[in-house]
């Protein structure tokens, strides 16, 4: 068969169609007109929704990894934050505590050290302030140490005293510190006047071990002696200055047995916690001494004039 007589169009079977650039223009055309349907009379609403809701678990099946690890993530920067904040927290809080206490001391401090200069401004002798540094190492003794000796012309025999009242007396002085024997010491005593009756006694400190206690010795079984009455010094002895707080009477114990009452009292002084003292001058240069007793008139000899 000659070629030219053979047939170019493609057999039934094998058509193609409309072209390619007809098949554009159509689905354009069908585009554009679903694109202004749906904007117009929502007519891929339905469509839309069914759709959602058939893909919604496989999208809620495949966000759970990714949700997970963000909560995770999430809650682990929200503890390490949450400890980050409770260690600030408790810094800031251990600092306050730590002013807050500073504060409290530095308004006792303040307290005592107004009442302390009250009490200066209110002595005639001289006195130097001092700061009580520890107490003493024995403990059958009730003495302390002051940062105040020699060198800060300290004396021994000095009365010492802290805003409230007689705490003790110098009985050993160093260069640079100086000894207190306070006045419940055992081997202390300190001439005392009850300001209600004017009646006058020694005060001696408790022969009790670590006792905080004085007591009133060779006092009559009938001195009229109360619970609540004040004891301030006499100054009869020239070393204390007279009308400082001493203690006050807490018991009186009359005994038919004895000639003499046991009377327990209470120093004012804060023998146990003072800090801040004033160290007074003593009395003793300031006392007269004793007049001497005039001599005796010799007799006349016999025989003699008259």
């Amino acid at each position: 068969m000659p070629l030219g007589t053979l047939d170019g169009t493609p057999p039934p079977f094998f058509r193609q169609g409309p072209s390619a650039l007809s098949k554009l223009v159509f689905f354009s055309l069908l585009a554009i007109l679903l694109m202004v349907a749906d904007q117009r009379f929502h007519v891929a609403k339905p469509l839309r929704a069914a759709i959602a809701t058939m893909l919604y678990p496989l999208q809620w099946t495949v966000l759970q990894p990714v949700i997970w690890v963000q909560t995770g993530s999430h809650y682990l920067e929200s503890l390490t934050a949450s400890q980050a904040s409770e260690a600030a927290a408790q810094y800031r809080l251990g600092l306050q505590s730590q002013r807050a206490q500073q504060v409290e001391q530095l308004t006792l401090e303040n307290s005592r050290l107004r009442a302390l200069l009250d009490m200066r401004q209110r002595l005639n002798a001289p006195a130097l302030a001092a700061q009580v540094l520890y107490d003493a190492a024995d403990p059958y003794t009730r003495k302390v140490i002051i940062d105040k000796g020699a060198l800060a012309a300290v004396q021994a025999g000095a009365p010492v005293i802290d805003e409230a009242g007689i705490l003790g007396q110098i009985t050993r002085v160093y260069p640079l510190v100086s000894e207190v024997t306070l006045v419940t010491d055992r081997n202390q005593a300190i001439p005392v006047l009850n300001t209600r009756t004017g009646v006058r006694g020694v005060a001696f400190g408790d022969t009790t071990a670590r006792s905080s206690l004085l007591e009133l010795r060779f006092m009559d079984a009938n001195v009229d002696m109360q619970a609540g009455d004040l004891l301030t010094t006499s100054g009869v002895d020239g070393v204390y200055p007279p009308g400082l707080a001493v203690a006050h009477v807490t018991k009186v114990e009359r005994r038919a047995d004895s000639a003499f009452a046991r009377i327990s009292c209470e120093p004012v002084a804060r023998v146990n916690s003072s800090l801040h003292v004033l160290v007074l001058q003593t009395l003793t240069g300031q006392i007269l001494d004793r007049p001497e007793p005039a001599p005796a008139a010799s007799a006349p000899k016999k025989g003699g004039k008259p």
